[in-house]
């Protein structure tokens, strides 16, 4: 298989443009990026993107001095990566699955540090560009997470890459020089929402770039507040001696401040004066303002911030809407990172000879949403109950189909432990499927869902 046709098959986004110079203009007209980006693109292939590392730069320090921000890349990394990676194939296929068993042990993709630390790196950055390490016999060996705001495409004005061979390259984010140029089988980039994803230059956004004015905002109220309440909280006292002179009051003044700590303390004077009790400010329990900063920043980010500890009086099922819109931004964030993935077992399958085109297979967490395993068998008991196929129903509970099988067959081979004399296993496909009748009554269950019915077969 010749370079060129290595390339057009890992070119994943950049696919038509380099079909173009093989074969020729398209019907394509016009210029996909804007004018502004035009400009910046300009710029950006003499000097790192200002915008940007200032951008990614301000999130890294939210993310060390503010809990609150450190807590939302970590649990939305860690529930992105729940369960970690699999691969479900429509048809068995063993050199498939030994390539990938052996692909994902070198780059640690059964490591959930390296999957959580690839996660919080999309959050934070916005893209997250992956190398392709290989060696000598041109096996990837390695995914290593490079740092964005250095990683430069090269495209041209039309926001399309100028040669697929130096797709992209990483600058000095101090001299300005380039550090190393990636042809596209070895590096791909994930990006988060980027303003335009036809635009091969566009960088991805990172999560909370546009909740960064809000925290700052909240960040400086709440330190104000702390001020307010160490200055105007405590009681204090008006001491007034008419007449006295700077040593006699200076002498009260020692004499009072060396019985302040007692617990009831007297005056005595010997000439005409007062003390007054002024009180502290009685208004230091209106935080309205800081309660609107808060939510304002949270508004920005698809975290519920119920589930940081600040639930209040929320109803549960006001609760309950909130998780569900944060799962489906978890299922598109998860679909975002694996792309990565799958693109660079894609590259790998083809430096071994094989067509991943030819193959139907997908790389994927095993946990879709994150719920808790009653919900999770609930719903493939349901998916059952619609007959769908059994391998679907086994990968929605997170299983492999595939190492289900051959746990059934080993089980078979030791004889069934189980009585009743039937293992469960499908006879066409060999899959185990769940006992029994399962059968859905719709509006019957919680909140209007449906109620599910087993009965266990004999």
């Amino acid at each position: 298989m010749d370079f060129l046709t290595r390339l057009t098959s890992a070119a994943g986004a950049a696919k038509a443009s380099f079909l173009e110079r093989l074969r020729g203009p398209t019907s394509e007209i016009g210029k996909r990026t804007t004018a502004e980006n035009e400009v910046k693109y300009l710029h950006r292939a003499m000097w790192v993107d200002p915008e940007l590392r200032e951008t990614i730069l301000d999130i890294r320090r939210m993310d060390r001095l503010d809990h609150r921000v450190k807590r939302i890349h970590a649990k939305t990394a860690m529930d992105v990566v729940k369960g970690g990676l699999i691969i479900t194939v429509a048809e068995q296929n063993r050199a498939l699955r030994r390539e990938w068993d052996a692909f994902r042990a070198r780059l640690q993709l059964d490591n959930p540090q390296k999957l959580k630390s690839d996660a919080r790196l999309l959050l934070m950055q916005g893209s997250l560009p992956l190398q392709w390490v290989y060696d000598s016999a041109w096996n990837i060996v390695e995914a290593v997470a490079m740092p964005a705001e250095t990683i430069m495409p090269d495209v041209d004005s039309a926001g399309r890459f100028r040669d697929p061979a130096k797709a992209y390259f990483q600058l000095d984010a101090y001299t300005g020089l380039k550090v190393a140029e990636f042809p596209l089988f070895r590096l791909s980039l994930a990006r988060l929402d980027p303003d335009n994803f036809d635009d091969l230059g566009s960088m991805g956004r990172p999560f909370l770039d546009a909740a960064r004015t809000c925290w700052k905002k909240l960040v400086m109220t709440e330190e104000d507040l702390v001020i307010r309440r160490r200055q105007r909280a405590p009681l204090r006292l008006a001491h007034l001696l008419e007449g006295a002179k700077r040593p006699e009051l200076d002498d009260y003044k020692a004499q009072v401040e060396k019985d302040r700590h007692e617990i009831t303390t007297d005056y005595y004077l010997n000439k005409k004066g007062s003390v007054t009790a002024i009180q502290g400010d009685a208004n230091l329990g209106e935080v309205a303002d800081v309660v609107h900063l808060l939510d304002t920043f949270f508004a920005g980010s698809p975290f519920p911030k119920q589930l940081l500890g600040y639930a209040g009086d929320t109803a549960r099922d006001v609760l309950e809407d909130l998780k569900r819109t944060y799962y489906d931004e978890i299922d598109s964030i998860q679909d975002t990172l694996t792309w990565a993935y799958n693109e660079g077992f894609r590259i790998h399958l083809l430096f071994r000879g094989m067509n991943p085109d030819a193959l139907d297979f997908v790389v994927k967490f095993a946990e879709r949403r994150t719920e808790t395993p009653q919900q999770t068998t609930d719903r493939a008991l349901k998916w059952q109950a619609l007959r769908l196929p059994h391998g679907m129903i086994w990968e929605e509970l997170g299983l492999d189909p595939q190492y289900v099988l051959e746990r059934m067959k080993a089980e078979r081979a030791s004889k069934d432990p189980y009585p009743g004399g039937g293992d469960g296993t499908d006879v066409q496909t060999g899959i185990a499927r769940p006992p029994g009748r399962v059968s859905v009554t719709p509006g019957n269950g919680r909140k209007g869902e449906s109620a599910t019915d087993i009965s266990i077969r004999s």
